[in-house]
């Protein structure tokens, strides 16, 4: 199983509120539109708490401050991916996804990779 994970800040020029309801009800959607496009199995938004619990933990272990939330996305194997993706329909859904999260992500602040999953329990 191959997943992507998306760390995800959001525009300093919108709110925490409006970040929250653009990413789940309209990016959201949009993504489930292009899964067959992109060939995903599944696709699971989590969107980070206000919460003194969190800020516990990053006291706790000396870490710099949470992401606003992160996406996975996940595919059978690599080479699923690797065609989907590369096929026409897969690099258009693509762009589509890329040019819609300019709205709401800060690029720059955010981090994205591939991962291979090790279910522990």
């Amino acid at each position: 199983m191959i997943k992507l994970v998306y760390c995800v800040r959001k525009r300093s020029d919108i709110s925490d509120a409006e970040f929250r309801r653009y990413w789940l009800e309209e990016h959201g959607p949009r993504a489930r539109g292009h899964a067959k496009a992109i060939g995903a199995d599944r696709y699971v938004q989590s969107h980070t708490l206000d919460s003194e619990i969190n800020q516990g933990f990053r006291e706790s272990r000396g870490t710099g401050p949470a992401y606003d939330g992160i996406t996975e996305m996940w595919w059978s194997d690599i080479e699923v991916f690797q065609k989907v993706l590369g096929s026409e329909e897969g690099m258009a859904a693509g762009q589509d996804l890329l040019e819609d999260e300019r709205h709401f992500i800060d690029m720059e602040a955010s981090s994205l990779f591939l991962t291979e999953e090790h279910e522990i329990f």
